[in-house]
């Protein structure tokens, strides 16, 4: 089994060589791409008795070259459950992308050269977080981004497609550089590549280069999770992608982000033990959260929608990891996972929606359900979980979520952290509010004619679709089992770097440096249907709404604004797409014919974007969409991280 990891790593690599050499065929260009994607998934599932059952960590030295002396001198691969848990939802995501390609990229051109760059792109991330070499892992940054890049410019005829996938390039490689900058630090004082090796020595040795070093490291990996500052660059390549790629860089490449974050944090420095990187985390996490989901109430593309949820989502997790407690980390793994799922799953329903109509346009939508109504339930399984709805599998890590921020607000006496739970909750408020949004828009309501003859998409499609709704209700219905078998041992693996050192330098090798476990692990939590926890998150929701109703109060209305209403005068911004606004009325009676009166899913929450309409127009103003600013934000984010961790550290 010590072959399996990179056994799987090279599956990906050699069906995309395949692919180049054989791939004219299309039935042989599709069995290659599906034996390329099923192989992985395979060998970690069975990976997964002795590592995330029976604790087992597998180390892998390239050409059987072990530690001399207790000095790492090769290229490893290691494999704890934290590793095996991140693969295990790479793996799963990339199947079922690749089954929905098949009937999805038929008619697109240059089908070889999509697959090649697919599986090109699974196996830059597979390498990443299986990985036990730091230059290595930049390597298969370096791979994943470049694949990245050019599937989002594949359908290069779209419009924006060429311009998102320069951005992804310039601001990619700005995080890629941090990585290798941060990687050439760590050698030049360690002189080893090694991650465990490097967990040993760095904690017990920071000085100017390694705290410079490891705010570098922190940014790139950032740039990949798309996290604030970084989260144009994901609507941007969201709206552009073919919807396969959309749940790769959505449910695979924001992993491989949060898996570095972790790692950074919690092994190679271990500064989690500290408020004030708990602060740093939580924080960025928490603005990620709420800032991408405003945004995306006022998105009027459904894929770009989707991208700042994705983000939004993705702030969830960070939050939770950045608690530095078991529940926090084992409920933010737990949404890792539903994240993929789910995400995905409205990614690929996305897709099915442009492949019929030719249109992600919410305004030129609507009523869908009648001609696609299997995809119609898929997307609303799809819906209820990231809104967090029970018994969806979004429900039960937002649930655990707000237990662990709220039982860290008592146990450390902090109320930032009460406020935290509030943020969490708002944001799934609106989330749900977002989706109520999109359903109309494109499900309900009247259907355009133009879309009289839409069809159901194919059995491939709908499979895929089906395989990752199954899955969110699965893991919503048993929670415990999803704790107790893999969210469970991947935060105690966490928690145990000594155990990570020593499996790959040898027994003892941690304690030779003073190094210990201390951070206590206990999962203790009152439980997804407890009653009691029921009562109290209502009484924070209220605390949330009030808040809500109390910021978005409405503007005293001035004379000027008196008169451009009583003159059907445009009454609010042109919010982030550029589009002019209408007036409320225009809004809600858009001159339909009579015998039907059609309310929008714009329209549904014009109140609300009106009452915040100096906020929603500071964001329009702030992203200017221009690649330069874009790089200036990354510029800006890494000196800030250089400085506050030059403070804190």
């Amino acid at each position: 089994m010590n072959h399996y990891p990179i056994l799987a790593i090279m599956a990906y690599f050699l069906c995309a060589f395949l692919i180049v050499v054989f791939g004219k065929n299309r039935a042989v260009r599709n069995i290659l791409g599906f034996i390329g994607t099923a192989a992985p998934l395979c060998l970690l599932i069975m990976l997964a008795e002795p590592v995330l059952f029976n604790g087992a960590i597998i180390s892998y030295w390239m050409g059987n070259r072990a530690p001399v002396g207790g000095y790492a001198i090769g290229i490893a691969l290691e494999v704890d459950a934290l590793g095996l848990f991140f693969g295990l939802l790479i793996a799963t995501a990339v199947f079922v992308a690749m089954i929905y390609s098949f009937s999805y990229m038929s008619h697109d051109d240059n089908e070889p050269q999509y697959y090649t760059l697919f599986l090109m792109l699974c196996g830059g991330v597979m390498g990443l977080v299986l990985s036990g070499d730091l230059f290595n892992m930049f390597i298969m940054v370096e791979i994943l981004t470049f694949a990245a890049v050019a599937l989002t410019a594949f359908r290069n005829k779209v419009f924006g497609a060429l311009e998102a996938a320069f951005k992804y390039l310039v601001v990619g490689c700005i995080g890629s550089t941090c990585i290798l900058a941060g990687t050439i630090m760590l050698y030049a004082q360690a002189h080893t590549l090694n991650f465990a090796q490097l967990a040993a020595f760095l904690p017990g040795n920071l000085n100017t280069a390694t705290i410079i070093a490891y705010a570098l490291l922190f940014i790139g990996f950032c740039t990949k999770a798309f996290l604030v500052p970084f989260h144009p660059l994901a609507a941007d390549a969201h709206g552009a992608a073919p919807a396969p790629v959309s749940v790769l860089i959505s449910g695979v490449l924001t992993k491989s982000g949060l898996y570095g974050i972790i790692r950074l944090t919690y092994i190679l420095f271990r500064t989690m033990g500290l408020g004030t990187v708990q602060f740093w985390l939580v924080f960025l996490g928490s603005v990620s959260m709420f800032l991408c989901v405003t945004m995306a109430l006022a998105q009027h593309d459904f894929k770009r929608l989707l991208a700042f949820h994705s983000i939004s989502q993705i702030g969830y997790v960070l939050t939770a990891a950045g608690l530095a407690t078991a529940l926090g980390v084992s409920s933010g793994l737990y949404h890792a996972m539903n994240h993929t799922l789910f995400k995905g799953l409205l990614f690929l329903c996305a897709g099915a929606v442009l492949h019929e109509t030719g249109t992600t346009d919410l305004g030129k939508l609507g009523g869908l359900s009648k001609k696609m109504p299997v995809t119609t339930v898929l997307f609303l399984i799809g819906a209820f979980s990231i809104s967090g709805i029970p018994p969806f599998n979004g429900f039960a890590s937002k649930w655990l979520i707000y237990q662990a921020t709220y039982q860290k607000a008592v146990e450390s006496g902090n109320i930032g952290f009460l406020l935290v739970t509030v943020v969490c909750l708002v944001t799934s408020t609106l989330t749900l509010a977002s989706f109520v949004k999109v359903t109309q828009s494109v499900f309900f309501g009247q259907l355009p004619k133009e879309y009289e003859n839409v069809k159901e998409v194919p059995f491939g499609m709908r499979l895929g679709m089906g395989i990752l709704a199954f899955l969110c209700i699965v893991t919503g219905l048993f929670p415990g089992l999803v704790q107790r078998f893999l969210t469970g041992p991947a935060s105690n693996a966490v928690f145990h770097a000594n155990s990570y050192i020593d499996a790959m330098m040898g027994f003892g090798y941690a304690e030779k440096f003073g190094l210990a476990d201390t951070l206590p692990v206990s999962f203790e939590s009152v439980g997804v249907w407890s009653p009691i926890s029921w009562l109290c998150l209502l009484l924070i929701m209220l605390f949330a709404i009030t808040i809500v109703a109390l910021t978005s109060k409405r503007d005293r209305i001035s004379a000027a604004d008196k008169k451009a209403q009583a003159a059907n005068a445009v009454s609010g911004p042109s919010f982030l797409d550029g589009a002019p606004a209408a007036n409320k009325y225009e809004l809600f009676f858009g001159g339909e014919e009579s015998t039907y009166s059609q309310v929008g899913g714009d329209d549904l929450f014009w109140g609300f974007k009106h009452n915040w309409r100096h906020y929603f127009s500071f964001m329009h103003d702030l992203h200017s969409g221009i690649v330069n600013d874009y790089s200036l934000w990354a510029v800006v984010a890494l000196a800030l991280a250089m400085l506050y961790a030059m403070i804190i550290l």
